[in-house]
């Protein structure tokens, strides 16, 4: 699945959109000042048109960037349909063989951050733990796609993998950035998160300041590099993959369990007073 190359063109930051306001909090759009109505707008909270005085190719630009953003995730539950259909039709003792996994009473087990996941031949997922949405078509695609092949060792950012510069922007704001937030505001929160789900520290992967890493999958093990602020330099996150990752899994799938880990990490950091 492709992504038209109008997403690129989305606002970056709230700033690029209050720009385009008046400045003069006029209250038109219901908010109490423009910048409010930038951040709603940023994060999909509120629609441009409700400022009247919004410039035209920024409003062109974000009503292309949520036209994209559905047809994405449009796209996403489709294939989770499909998936189910063809978890129907195959054999799970042999894809647990085929995946070194566990298969006992018609269930298959995974290990996914850690915990166990197990489904039966009609999609029926069970686990000790609450299972989120995200974990469906990521765990169907790699039961049903993946060959087992264990990872090279070798880290890749998310945008070199086949069709990842297809995703990279929806990648960077829904995965990298709020994760990003999370390690800024609260360090040691960040790393209980990450510890929680079994994630390990890492080398001193391209000089970070955090490096640790997870496996949402057995063979899907991911990177997650911090650089904190210092000396005028700004913060950042990457996730990083191993190059066999798509040996295992699609890069619609890889994108859909990136983008519903970061959910799962605000809803715990919001418990935890974030």
């Amino acid at each position: 699945m492709s992504i038209d190359k109008s997403v690129m063109n989305a606002p970056a930051n709230p700033m690029e959109i209050f720009k385009t306001l008046p400045g003069s909090n006029c209250g038109e759009c219901k908010e109490s000042a423009c910048m409010a109505f930038a951040v709603k707008v940023f994060k999909n909270d509120a629609d441009p048109s409700q400022c009247p005085h919004i410039g035209h190719e920024m409003a062109r630009r974000f009503a292309a960037n949520r036209k994209n953003i559905g047809s994405v995730e449009e796209g996403f539950q489709k294939a989770l349909e499909k998936s189910k259909r063809e978890l129907a039709n195959l054999d799970l003792s042999k894809a647990a063989q085929r995946l070194n996994a566990p298969y006992s009473m018609g269930r298959l087990t995974l290990k996914m951050l850690g915990k166990d996941v197990s489904v039966d031949s009609n999609g029926n997922l069970s686990s000790d733990i609450h299972l989120h949405g995200w974990v469906a078509l990521p765990f169907f695609d790699y039961i049903i796609n993946g060959s087992g092949k264990a990872p090279s060792g070798n880290w890749v950012p998310f945008r070199e993998l086949k069709h990842g510069r297809d995703y990279a922007p929806l990648f960077k704001r829904r995965c990298e950035a709020p994760m990003k937030k999370i390690a800024d505001t609260r360090p040691p929160l960040f790393n209980d998160l990450i510890h929680i789900f079994n994630g390990k520290q890492a080398e001193n992967h391209y000089q970070s300041d955090i490096a640790l890493v997870t496996h949402p999958l057995p063979a899907i093990p991911m990177l997650i590099c911090h650089w904190a602020a210092d000396e005028g330099l700004e913060s950042d996150l990457k996730l990083f993959f191993d190059s066999n990752v798509q040996e295992n899994i699609g890069i619609g799938s890889l994108y859909q369990m990136a983008a519903g880990m970061v959910v799962m990490f605000e809803k715990l950091a919001q418990r935890h007073g974030f």
